[in-house]
């Protein structure tokens, strides 16, 4: 059996407790050496032959997963944060369903999560922002045209940015043009949940600065949105005395 695990954003205990049982069981572990914390590795089992997918191409992943599955072993191929965002997991399952091979998948805490509990950061805040964009800018791999930054940038809701620290002056520039003020907060979190996180909050205009000045190119969240600065929202209405619930009839306000 294949299982794909999401390891979590960087602590070793933000993996699911689904998750750490997997890597338990697992009798082969292919994991992503550049991202995943190695110290999830310490509790698979003695026999457990691991594997380093940064050195591998999608081919040695997918003939290392055949030959465990004609051997009748757990293979867990575990992946950063959440697998179903940006973990190229759809090749390795359309290949693996090709040859009848059955596979699970188990969810991980992504970055943008990891990064909103650094901040202590609510995404969603009544009368300023209800929606989240997890996207990345074009880089060496390109994005779909409806998918631009500046097109996105117009909604103004609150984004979670992978994959573009290192274009950072490029894109708090795109925000502008698409439509965010420069005064928009904005913050970098370098390896959210890690022990060497660092975090900074500024502005679209500042953001460009802040991150050259810690030297962060890489392995970086950007956040943008109004929700950043956490004022001027509206109080839910979930909790309103006045708000009846299946649960909770309304309730008289002196």
């Amino acid at each position: 059996m294949i299982y794909f695990v999401g390891a979590g954003c960087g602590a070793k205990d933000l993996i699911t407790v689904r998750g750490w049982k997997l890597l338990q069981m697992a009798d082969v572990i292919i994991y992503a050496g550049s991202l995943v914390n190695p110290e999830l590795l310490e509790d698979a089992k003695e026999t457990c032959v691991i594997h380093n997918s940064a050195y591998l191409t999608l081919e040695e992943v997918l003939a290392i997963m055949k030959q465990a599955t004609k051997e009748n072993k757990t293979l867990v191929r575990l992946h950063t944060g959440d697998p179903s965002v940006y973990g190229a997991v759809r090749e390795q399952m359309d290949a693996l369903e090709a040859w009848g091979i059955p596979y699970e998948s188990c969810p991980g805490v992504t970055a943008a999560f990891g990064a909103a509990a650094s901040l202590n950061l609510e995404y969603t805040l009544p009368g300023i922002s209800q929606t989240l964009i997890i996207t990345r800018m074009e880089g060496k791999t390109d994005v779909p045209e409806k998918e631009r930054i500046e097109k996105l940038a117009s909604h103004q809701a609150s984004m979670a940015i992978y994959l573009s620290a290192g274009m950072v002056d490029t894109l708090c520039q795109r925000l502008i043009e698409g439509g965010y003020s420069p005064q928009t907060p904005a913050a970098i979190v370098y390896k959210a949940t890690w022990p060497e996180e660092e975090a900074y909050v500024g502005t679209l205009l500042t953001l460009p600065q802040i991150a050259w000045e810690k030297g962060i190119t890489k392995t970086a969240l950007i956040l943008v949105g109004e929700v950043i600065a956490k004022r001027g929202y509206e109080k839910s209405r979930l909790y309103a005395a006045d708000f009846e619930t299946e649960f909770r009839k309304k309730k008289e306000t002196l």
